[in-house]
């Protein structure tokens, strides 16, 4: 079993809050570091080792995670959650708040059925070095290819940052953001929250598929990473929950001190994270992830080829 020391701990919150939103993979960070650190991290730190409770105690961070996005957006999460209380009592879909909350709802199934279908084969068959840098290489050619897709003549929709119409003027940023994402339609925002699924491959990223699927569908990188992050905000919250049981009881006798101390580190960064990913994607691309996925997903495979 094991045993998550301070230092461990807050290294993988830091670690965690950071790439769970940056396109790069938090899992697949969280298992090829410790096994290129090696030693006791990565005795202590292994997904897939038997009796292990590594990837619950990263699942639990996550909740850390889910909060620090439910803070950032708040007064989304505010008009979203009232959006769908009127429209369950109304029985009417008709404002953007009601047409956004639904959407999340709908895009958010798929991958909460496959989570818990599929755990156990991600973490037992696929959670080693070898098979993580790989994902992480193919996740960075994704972004790569992204981006090549939406600049080119390949007759997809092209994404694009979108003028401000005269009826849009008195909305803020966010409110003009909401209104391009709810004019997806149902099936659309179901194929964006698909692509989540893929993150249940480490080496994928959650942020990535949702991002560069959003863009497939028409977002420009800014809508397409807000709803990204309004989409991840349920899934890694409630994948939280799910995992935090075992913790709680004789399990995680000396573990919840350190989870703790991780959990407070996994919320500044992922807090600082989106802060800066919001800014970022206002006028920047998926290319730099891409660079560095690809290069750290190869490199990391041939060091665990050759070593």
């Amino acid at each position: 079993m094991s045993v998550l020391t301070y230092p461990e701990a807050v290294g993988v919150g830091l670690l965690q809050g950071v790439t769970e939103l940056f396109p790069v993979s938090s899992l697949g960070h969280s298992i090829l570091i410790p096994a290129l650190l090696g030693g006791h991290w990565k005795q202590d730190l292994n997904v897939s080792a038997d009796g292990s409770l590594y990837l619950n105690e990263l699942v639990g961070l996550h909740l850390a995670t889910a909060l620090a996005l439910v803070v950032y957006f708040r007064r989304d999460w505010v008009r979203v959650i009232r959006g769908l209380a009127t429209s369950i009592t109304q029985r009417r879909v008709e404002t953007v708040d009601q047409r956004l909350a639904w959407l999340i709802v709908t895009a958010c199934v798929p991958v909460a059925v496959a989570g818990v279908a599929l755990d156990k084969v991600f973490r037992t068959t696929l959670g080693r070095p070898i098979p993580t840098a790989i994902f992480l290489a193919l996740n960075g050619i994704v972004l790569f290819v992204t981006e090549q897709l939406r600049r080119g003549g390949t007759g997809r929709r092209r994404a694009g940052t979108a003028a401000v119409a005269p009826d849009e003027e008195h909305l803020s940023p966010e409110e003009r953001s909401d209104l391009r994402i709810t004019r997806m339609t149902t099936r659309q925002a179901v194929t964006i929250g698909l692509a989540q699924i893929l993150a249940l491959f480490p080496g994928i990223s959650r942020s990535g598929s949702t991002i560069s699927a959003g863009i497939f569908k028409g977002l420009n990188h800014e809508d397409s990473a807000r709803f990204a992050f309004l989409l991840a905000t349920p899934v890694i919250g409630g994948a939280a929950l799910l995992k935090l049981p075992p913790l709680l009881g004789a399990q995680g006798n000396g573990l919840r001190g350190p989870l703790l101390a991780g959990s407070v580190a996994a919320f500044v960064a992922a807090y600082l994270a989106t802060r800066f990913l919001v800014r970022y994607f206002e006028n920047r691309t998926l290319i730099p992830f891409a660079v560095y996925c690809s290069v750290a997903g190869l490199g990391s495979l041939a060091y665990f080829t050759l070593a």
